[in-house]
């Protein structure tokens, strides 16, 4: 308990909700850091499909970046406004829901679910690709780096919302300044050399060109960056997160986000290209992050360059907290609908939606193993399900101010959100097909099928329980208690005279494999329980033993329950299982778990009239529970009708 304490915090209650609100400063960390920290990978990933054409490739940052900049101020104009019309959370599922329909809103939900899933695996793979750039010693260890960011952030996010964001906002704040400072004063050294600054350090020798600037390579290029516009979605979905006034702090978080995201990709985009700085091969010796080789070039290698760096390192694997913000509370909407298990829909003990935190750690996990924790294999995933999850909800924004019959101008504004978006979305999926975007439409429409397919058995279940509930109160059939044991212990005597209780009938079952283990009751049933039983009135138990040649305990049993129940179809059949409950956690690990074992094949293959009873024997209460054992085992009885 103590320990549960340390690492995740005290419990909250349910009224203490409010107080786990946040405002605008702290909304940035928050809810912005999956935005600005693409500020250190999105033009990386231009420079990077660039390579091919050397330093001519930097002749194109400029422009294609702009074009990423204007997508990006279409995004908040249409954003704003879905803050206002969606003031609980106006997420792609819950726009498309209400304008679309069903099958709409789960392939918007499948995208935005499988961008915050992506989200983490980048944020954090950016992250740890800062950190070689500082210490290219740590290359190898590339993936475990990254499972142990994804673990830590893991634990932040179970300690609440508020808890989180006071994590994240020094690194967040100081990643800002920083960048900013470095962005300042190369452009004030670009201004006093005519645009023809000189690097504080030599930059590695570019590459030679390779290659010409075709339409296919340019827009490549324009996919990749893309992912720079991932996360804007997340202020206008976690609109609940703020204190009242909700929507107005939701839009001065998403203007903040949005002007610093601004200034840093313009900033970059310029600099790179009046230095000459451009990206080197990913996960190969001598890979320097574009950001590490920009920063040197500006200040040189001194303090400012490491604590940018390290804030940079920070901000890029904190960032995956969006995700982390968005996916359980995606999650939780899609279970109240029962697209997803209900297990999801509840809150933990820091009033977050634990299970969706863990689901989403497991699944980034697993996609960082896939690909070796390497951000530019990732990237190809990326922008796709952002980009649908825009157009899907600009589009039912766009159907949104048409059943209202006013607002022209929002009408327009989300119009041409979603048909820009929608064109780049289309942009993407073509130039990244062949590189994994295919992977990422064969996932959405997975998804799509499992959402649909969960929901389909929620149906069923409510159709089968709630339409033949018919209340039967005559007296039930007295059943057929079985109880299984491997010896003669304090453990399966409680479960014994825990049986007598419920009937005459008591079938005693030992399974024997030959091999010496147990001990064969037959030669002292008598004397152990048909003597005691008939001094008590008591109809003695039946002993049954069973044979296992082939060292099998849990088969003959089933077979042995099948075959009693079908002798007597119209009695219900109660197993008994005894099970031994150790001290401490992990002496659970000395012993087989039989009977856990044997309740899970009785649940999942058991037949209609089975009942199933568990009788625990605590082992750190051994002496009382001897002592009350033997004072009802001396206490008269009456004789079993």
């Amino acid at each position: 308990m103590m320990l549960r304490e340390l690492l995740l915090g005290k419990a909250l209650k349910t009224d203490e909700d409010q107080g786990e609100k946040i405002g605008p400063f702290a909304g940035v960390p928050i809810l912005g850091l999956d935005a600005l920290s693409s500020a250190a990978y999105g033009p990386e990933a231009v420079l990077t499909v660039l390579l091919p054409l050397g330093v001519a490739g930097l002749s194109y940052v400029t422009g294609l970046t702009a074009i990423t900049l204007g997508l990006l101020l279409l995004l908040y104009v249409s954003y704003r406004q879905t803050i206002d019309a969606y003031p609980n959370g106006g997420g792609a599922y819950t726009v498309t829901k209400e304008n679309f329909g069903t099958s709409t809103s789960l392939l918007a939900a499948a995208a935005l679910a499988l961008d915050y899933i992506l989200n983490v695996a980048v944020a954090i793979s950016a992250g740890v690709g800062a950190l070689v750039s500082l210490a290219p010693d740590l290359l190898p260890h590339t993936l475990p780096l990254c499972l142990g960011i994804l673990l830590l952030l893991t634990l932040i996010n179970l300690r609440g919302v508020r808890a989180s964001g006071l994590v994240f906002m020094l690194p967040t704040y100081v990643f800002v300044l920083c960048l900013s400072a470095v962005l300042a004063i190369g452009a004030f050294h670009a201004l006093v050399s005519g645009g023809r600054p000189i690097p504080v350090r030599p930059l590695p020798v570019p590459q030679a060109t390779l290659g010409t600037a075709s339409f296919w390579l340019l827009g490549r290029a324009f996919a990749s960056g893309c992912s720079a516009m991932t996360g804007v979605e997340a202020v206008s979905n976690g609109v609940p997160l703020f204190r009242e006034p909700q929507s107005s702090n939701a839009k001065r978080t998403l203007g903040i986000i949005i002007a610093v995201l601004f200034a840093f990709l313009a900033g970059i985009a310029i600099l790179c290209r009046v230095y000459g700085v451009t990206a080197t091969v990913p996960a190969k010796q001598g890979y320097r992050s574009v950001l590490s080789l920009l920063t040197e070039s500006v200040v040189g290698r001194g303090t400012f360059y490491y604590v940018t760096l390290s804030a940079s390192l920070a901000v890029l694997s904190l960032s995956a907290n969006t995700s982390f913000a968005g996916f359980p509370r995606l999650c939780r909407v899609l279970a109240a609908d029962k697209f997803l298990p209900e297990p999801l829909m509840h809150r933990g003990r820091r009033l977050t939606f634990s299970h969706g935190i863990f689901v989403l750690a497991a699944l980034s996990g697993l996609l960082l193993v896939i690909f070796g924790g390497v951000t530019d294999a990732l990237i190809p995933l990326f922008a796709i399900g952002a980009l649908l999850a825009f157009t899907a909800s600009q589009a039912g924004m766009v159907m949104h101010w048409r059943r209202q019959g006013s607002a022209t101008r929002s009408l327009v504004l989300n119009a041409a959100g979603a048909l820009a978006t929608g064109v780049t979305a289309g942009v993407v999926l073509i130039s990244k097909f062949t590189e994994g975007a295919w992977l990422t439409v064969a996932l959405i429409g997975g998804m799509y099928v499992i959402f649909r397919q969960i929901r389909a058995h929620y149906d069923f279940v409510a159709r089968v329980t709630t339409g033949q509930s018919l209340l039967d109160i005559r007296p039930a059939p007295r059943p057929i208690v079985v109880l299984p044991i491997r010896r003669w212990d304090a453990v399966g005597v409680k479960a014994l005279n825990f049986a007598f209780g419920l009937s005459p009938d008591i079938f005693v079952v030992q399974v024997i494999t030959e091999e010496g283990d147990v001990d064969d009751l037959s030669s002292r049933w008598e004397e152990l329980v048909g003597k005691p039983a008939q001094l008590l009135g008591l109809a003695a138990p039946k002993l049954v033993v069973l044979h296992s040649a082939y060292r099998e305990l849990l088969a003959p049993l089933l077979a042995y329950l099948k075959q009693l129940a079908s002798a007597e179809p119209d009695r219900p059949v109660a197993v008994i299982v005894p099970e031994l409950v150790e001290r401490r956690w992990y002496q659970y690990f000395l012993h087989g778990q039989t009977a856990s074992l044997l309740k899970t094949l009785l649940l999942f293959r058991g037949m209609p009239q089975l009942v199933i009873v568990n009788t625990p024997w605590y082992l750190k209460d051994w002496l009382p529970e001897r002592h009350r054992l033997f004072r009802r085992l001396a206490r008269p009885r009456p004789s079993a009708t």
